[in-house]
């Protein structure tokens, strides 16, 4: 159960809590008007209405059910395999592909390819995300880690959120950056304006964190490194966004229209760096970039 204090005397219980993150993740409004529908949404002890007016210090506490098993089809999708073992596998995901299922989608995913090529899965978010240690977005490509067992599972994830395994991005942006190096600091929430998008908030967002340099200039565009400090939604291409680089072929963040041949944001998880949970050794993976990024940097680069 999460608790919560009401700051805002008079806000709506669903308004509130479109603004609070979850276990990590902001609530759909769906989802929301479900939890209180089905009485997992208290107010100082007490069931509420979504549209009852909250008073400024209400205790707000939401309890979220336990995920309901789900069938995943194992299904042969081929799979670009960096490196496995009897703990991990490491891919290089292509842009396009889903991770794990969701909403309106149940095959095709990183996780109906896995389960059809490992005998084993960390049971760890075994409803929709089994062996998902770290997520990239549909349309970002690049090296990831999947989790064959949960000891594997819990060791992976504690690295990523002590900052002790290293994900570096490389991101074609729009513009010209000035800075040779730079540090973005924004906490990031669910876009007040639209639900479907995250932004730099004020208040109850996540703190992320990311560092980027410069790798390479073009005029209108910069080829840049970005290292992830944190881990949250879309992160990278938020915070480029933010400071008015925004990622090129991003129409979510960006322009709605890109002058490239390339489908979804031109972002790449270039290389991944772990300890492994068994052997104790210090592993490094690197995914070349895909084809359509390395188009574009050869025509930005005046090659034919």
């Amino acid at each position: 159960m999460t608790e919560f204090s009401a700051e805002r005397d008079g806000e709506r219980l669903d308004v509130f809590l479109a603004r609070m993150a979850i276990q990590g993740d902001p609530l759909s409004r769906s989802r929301i008007q479900k939890l209180i529908t089905d009485g997992n949404v208290t107010v100082d002890g007490k069931p509420a209405k979504a549209s009852l007016r909250l008073a400024a210090g209400a205790v707000v506490a939401v309890e979220l059910p336990e995920p309901e098993a789900t069938d995943i089809a194992p299904e042969n999708i081929p799979l670009d395999i960096l490196y496995e073992d009897e703990d991990v596998i490491v891919v290089n995901k292509a842009r396009g592909m889903v991770v794990h299922p969701a909403a309106g989608v149940s095959s095709g995913t990183l996780v109906n390819a896995l389960l059809a090529h490992c005998k084993d899965l960390s049971g760890i978010n075994v409803a929709l995300r089994p062996g998902i240690v770290h997520r990239l977005d549909k349309d970002t490509s690049g090296v990831m880690i999947a989790a064959k067992n949960d000891t594997a599972h819990r060791s992976l994830a504690e690295q990523i959120q002590e900052k002790t395994a290293k994900r570096v991005y490389w991101a074609i942006l729009t513009g010209n950056i000035r800075e040779e190096e730079g540090v973005i600091h924004g906490a990031i929430g669910r876009n007040p304006k639209d639900r479907q998008k995250m932004t730099v908030v004020r208040e109850n967002g996540k703190d992320a964190t990311t560092n980027f340099r410069v790798l390479e200039r073009f005029g209108a565009y910069t080829l840049a490194e970005c290292r992830l400090m944190t881990g949250r939604t879309h992160q990278i291409r938020v915070h480029m966004a933010y400071i008015g680089h925004p990622v090129l072929g991003d129409p979510k963040y960006g322009a709605k229209k890109c002058p490239f041949s390339i489908e979804g944001q031109a972002l790449h998880s270039k290389t991944l760096m772990f300890t492994h949970p068994r052997t104790g050794e210090k592993m490094e993976f690197e995914a070349p970039l895909p084809e359509d990024m390395q188009i574009i940097l050869d025509e930005l680069r005046g090659k034919k």
